[in-house]
């Protein structure tokens, strides 16, 4: 027999399937399971409520307040605090919403002071020497899931775009020009990502791989990582795998998700001087303060950068330049020139470092170096 809907079931309901034309499938999804949770709750604690203008702040809202942050069951964690937001959110716009529409409810029974804080949410690039050992190790051994990651590192782009990019992604947009399509994607825009050579030669490889894994299939479909072979969510468990095989061969420190390269990519960037704005659109965030986040992992580099042009006030708004790259002048000015660049050496090696005790040893020295440039400073001086 089937179960009888309760009142309060029929006007949540009734209000979600208006709004229902207005939203996005997953958005329904989480009014749906947000408004389930509620009403259970309601139900099971209090099972006199039934009408709309029974329902109080206190005890009623308040008691659902606490039981969000028990878990749901047994085998279930308790729900982080984006999900708890998120509840709250869907249930005041509900709430919201009935009553603008004549319903019976009381006034402020969810307040702002209700949402929970969100998580802080930090970037987490690999290091750089994990970086470089995972880069090779996809390059050792080239399928079409190692090309993806490649892929994906290379531009940035999120899992669910690569796995939706289509076969003609590559689009050349005038002489020796050319950019990668990225479909509509985790916030519902498209972009152009710019593709260099060693980019292009990845999706050509991808493209020759393709061609061989279709071959006599009598199925054809425009994804560069065919569906006939495989679903979207199948594609999305295999490069997961793929990444976590790679990166555990490769040894990396710790175990890394794909979301790890976006963050690589985005810090990468920064570090060789990418602008926060252009850095966006290559992103694809809509707002910059989501950009913004990546900057803090660079804090580092900017008190390098600080430092060493307070230490460099004699010659201020100079670039020092790494040894090689020119020729060094002649006298005192040429090797103040080469302690620059080998400051500049040092402190690239000292980031790299992981042993905070030998990174906190280079710092005192690149200190020292900074000290005997100052004192060959004042030889310029005295020669001018």
């Amino acid at each position: 027999m089937k179960p009888k809907t309760r009142p309060l079931e029929q006007v949540f309901a009734a209000q979600i399937q208006t709004l229902a034309p207005t939203l996005r499938p997953s958005t329904l999804r989480n009014y749906r399971c947000a408004t389930r949770r509620f009403l259970d709750h309601l139900h099971h604690a209090f099972p006199d409520l039934r009408h709309l203008n029974q329902l109080r702040r206190d005890p009623h809202l308040l008691a659902w307040f606490a039981s969000l942050w028990q878990p749901h069951s047994t085998s279930h964690a308790p729900l982080s605090n984006s999900t708890r937001r998120q509840h709250l959110i869907c249930i005041r716009r509900l709430l919201d919403l009935l009553s603008s529409n004549g319903r019976p409810l009381a006034a402020d029974l969810i307040h702002r002071d209700d949402f929970p804080p969100l998580p802080r949410y930090l970037p987490r690039p690999l290091s750089h020497t994990d970086d470089q050992q995972l880069q090779q190790q996809l390059r050792n051994h080239e399928d079409l899931p190692q090309l993806a990651l490649q892929l994906m590192r290379a531009t940035g782009i999120r899992i669910g775009e690569c796995i939706d990019l289509s076969v003609d992604c590559l689009r050349q947009i005038g002489p020796q020009r050319w950019v990668l399509h990225v479909p509509l994607g985790k916030l519902h825009s498209e972009r152009l990502v710019p593709a260099d050579a060693e980019l292009r030669a990845i999706v050509a490889r991808m493209l020759t791989l393709r061609a061989r894994k279709l071959a006599g299939s009598s199925q054809a479909d425009d994804c560069l990582l065919p569906r006939p072979l495989a679903t979207h969510h199948s594609w999305y468990r295999t490069l997961r795998g793929a990444l976590r095989q790679a990166a555990h061969s490769a040894g990396c420190s710790a175990p890394v998700q794909p979301h790890h390269l976006r963050h690589t990519f985005a810090t990468e960037m920064l570090r060789l001087g990418v602008s926060l704005p252009a850095l966006m659109q290559m992103l694809g965030h809509k707002d910059i303060r989501m950009t913004l986040r990546y900057a803090q992992v660079t804090q580092e580099d900017l008190q390098r950068e600080f430092y060493r042009a307070r230490g460099n006030t004699i010659q201020p708004h100079r670039v020092p330049e790494l040894l090689g790259s020119t020729a060094l002048c002649a006298g005192i000015a040429g090797v103040c020139q080469a302690l620059t660049s080998a400051r500049h050496l040092l402190e690239m090696f000292r980031r790299e470092r992981a042993d905070e005790q030998q990174r906190r040893k280079l710092h005192r020295l690149n200190r020292r170096l900074a000290g005997i440039l100052k004192q060959l400073g004042r030889f310029v001086t005295d020669e001018k």
